[in-house]
């Protein structure tokens, strides 16, 4: 019995065993049965689709959407302003559905099309309808000028379909963000519209399974359908130099060299209007070149703005004024040091003939004076330079460098040095101009030589010249190893005397400060000349001339003219002054006025994206050209640069009072 009931007591605990097996099994299926996938995580709750303007996706928290299609595209599409809004409109999907059109349809359609246009085009001229035949004729051409280059192979055809949805978590602010896309859409003259009655096919359409349910398509060609694709990165990136500013297509920082050495040149122009942020851009430059690059730059200042840079720098500010005792002198002269580019060694030349050249030019703009004289011709030039060329032989001076210098030498310390000699002036040349008038017997030179006496007098001291800041021994001299020298010519009359300022000093600054460089790039350091409203200088050619000179030679010498003026339309006008721009690797262009866009457009082949966006974009906005290539950018300084970069002189007032708060 004892065994009978052992075996019972046995049999049971393994029921009892399998029972619950078979519960852990049961068990295992429904956690089988019930497991979460990826999809079912991600998964809203459900989506209403009875609306006929949006979905509802239902969740813990409704989310609409709508979705939009592209109805209408403008004529020309222009990269990369085309779809731009509807790519970065906040939380918004776009999607692109592509597909090409082989060539035997593309033909057949684009012979259609223009039969059809030409058809247009003799009703329009029937009726008298000039303006729409001239539209129609247009659109003729283009689309034959497409038929050829497809059959050439050189263009192609596609349908495209651009479907995009907004999502919000409030339909009253969906409604909105609806009304504002399609508004600014409009402004690039690309029409949008809600898909009534078809949100969900539009909505799937936008989902990420590669398939279109719209049947809304485009044609492009294979240009046109480049300005789609949302893949817009600068390719303005510099392994070296300073951040600009942002790529505003990316939001990207730029890095920006412009002594690269994939550059043509190292100089630079920029334009804009007025309160377009010239003034600031180019002290944002100039300050973090300086600190970052250790860059050595000097600025003609034409509006007195930028002496709180060189403050803030640690560098100089010159003032040249009426009542100023600073004196520059146009005959100064400087020896500079060549590189043979055969053996590539180094020596140091004096050129008088070119200096007597420059000397003579600054002197002829001074004769024309304001009004811009015809009285002053080739023979007043060359009276003028026959008495600069006996200035300097007077003073002993011609091409050995050694004749810049008194034979005497003067001990400082353990060092010898030698002293320079006296440059000729503009009161030594005037009184050579006299006794030389005296001295004539041509009657064909009395009149030009009575012209100078009584027209340059206004420029000699001796004789309490209204205009004889010019006159005289240098009082200053540039300081190497400045990082920023200011040279304010504001005080200066604004017509002529401001010009004629800035051609002297950029003939002065370029024997002072632009020659000591070294051709020898590994040695030279690096150097800005910035000339701040260079438009003063366009209605004198002389002064052109030279400004042109500067552009060209400047880089052989590691040196980077700054070019900084408002109305590209003087340029424009100026042929002459254009050789700035050929000579300009880098170019930026600030907000413009309208009438200066054809310009603009026609010189430098800019896309009607581009010129639009000038005329509109705000301060610090803009359009740099490096080279070949292009980013729209935005130049934002830092609270700190701000103290100094400021134009606004009563904003620049608050800044430094909070600052002596602090």
């Amino acid at each position: 019995m004892a065994l009978g009931r052992k075996k019972k007591t046995q049999e049971v605990d393994n029921n009892e065993q399998e029972i619950e097996l078979v519960k852990q099994e049961d068990n295992r299926n429904i956690l089988v049965k019930n497991k979460k996938t990826l999809k079912d995580l991600i998964a809203p709750s459900g989506i209403d689709a009875s609306n006929i303007n949006h979905l509802a996706i239902i969740s813990s928290i409704t989310r609409y959407a709508r979705s939009h299609y592209v109805s209408g595209l403008p004529r020309m599409a222009t990269f990369p302003y085309f779809l731009r809004d509807m790519y970065n409109f906040g939380d918004v999907n776009t999607s692109v559905f592509i597909s090409p059109i082989n060539e035997a349809t593309s033909q057949t359609s684009l012979n259609k099309i223009i039969v059809s246009l030409e058809s247009e085009r003799i009703v329009a001229a029937k009726r008298g309808d000039i303006n729409r035949e001239r539209l129609i004729e247009d659109k003729r051409i283009e689309a034959e000028r497409i038929r050829d280059e497809i059959a050439a192979g050189f263009n192609k055809l596609f349908e495209a379909s651009i479907v995009c949805t907004l999502f919000s978590y409030d339909l009253a602010e969906l409604d909105k963000m609806s009304e504002l896309l399609t508004m600014e859409m409009s402004k690039g003259l690309v029409n949008i519209k809600t898909a009534w009655a078809i949100q969900e096919e539009a909505f799937k359409s936008n989902l990420p399974f590669n398939r279109n349910y719209l049947e809304k398509r485009h044609t492009f060609d294979r240009s046109s359908m480049g300005t789609v694709f949302p893949f817009i990165t600068s390719e303005i990136g510099h392994s070296t130099g300073i951040p600009l500013g942002f790529d505003k297509q990316t939001g990207l920082p730029i890095l920006y060299d412009n002594f690269s050495p994939n550059l043509n040149n190292y100089n630079m122009v920029i334009f804009g209007k007025s309160g377009a942020g010239k003034g600031v851009t180019i002290k944002t430059i100039t300050a973090r070149s300086s600190v970052l690059m250790g860059i050595e730059s000097l600025a003609l200042d034409a509006e007195g703005e930028y002496g709180v840079v060189a403050e803030s720098l640690g560098g100089i500010n010159v003032v040249i004024s009426p009542s100023s005792n600073t004196i520059i002198n146009i005959f100064d002269i400087e020896p500079e040091i060549v590189r043979d580019e055969i053996t590539g060694k180094e020596r140091t030349v004096l050129n008088v003939e070119n200096k007597v050249e420059d000397v003579t030019n600054v002197l002829v703009t001074m004769a024309r004076g304001s009004t811009r004289s015809e009285e002053v011709n080739e023979i007043t030039k060359q009276i003028i330079a026959e008495i600069v060329g006996e200035e300097y032989q007077a003073y002993g001076i011609n091409n050995n460098p050694n004749s810049l210098y008194d034979d005497d030498s003067i001990e400082l310390g353990a060092r010898l040095t030698r002293q320079k000699k006296e440059m000729p002036t503009i009161g030594t040349w005037y009184k050579r101009l006299i006794r030389k008038a005296e001295e004539n017997d041509n009657i064909d030179y009395q009149f030009h030589f009575s012209y100078l006496i009584k027209v340059m007098k206004q420029y000699v001291r001796e004789y309490d010249g209204q205009m004889a800041y010019f006159d005289g021994q240098s009082t200053f001299d540039l300081l190497e190893g400045a990082p920023f020298i200011n040279i304010d010519i504001s005080q200066l009359e604004e017509r002529f005397a401001r010009p004629l300022a800035q051609q002297i000093l950029l003939s002065w600054i370029w024997e002072k400060y632009v020659k000591k460089n070294s051709e020898d790039k590994t040695r030279a350091k690096k150097k800005r000349v910035l000339v701040d409203e260079a438009w003063m200088l366009l209605p004198y050619s002389e002064a052109v001339d030279f400004l042109n000179t500067m552009a060209r030679r400047a880089r052989k010498r590691n040196v980077s003219l700054a070019v900084v003026s408002q109305r590209f339309q003087d340029f424009y006008e100026k042929p002459e002054a254009q050789a700035v721009l050929t000579s300009s690797d880098t170019k930026l262009f600030l907000a413009q006025d309208k009438s200066e866009i054809q310009y603009l457009k026609e010189v430098f082949k800019l896309s009607e994206g581009e010129a639009g966006f000038l005329v509109t974009c705000g301060k610090g906005e803009g359009l740099l050209k490096v080279g070949q290539e292009s980013a729209i950018i935005q130049i934002s300084p830092t609270q700190k640069e701000f103290e100094f970069v400021e134009t606004n002189l009563n904003k620049l007032v608050e800044n430094r009072k909070k600052k002596e708060i602090e």
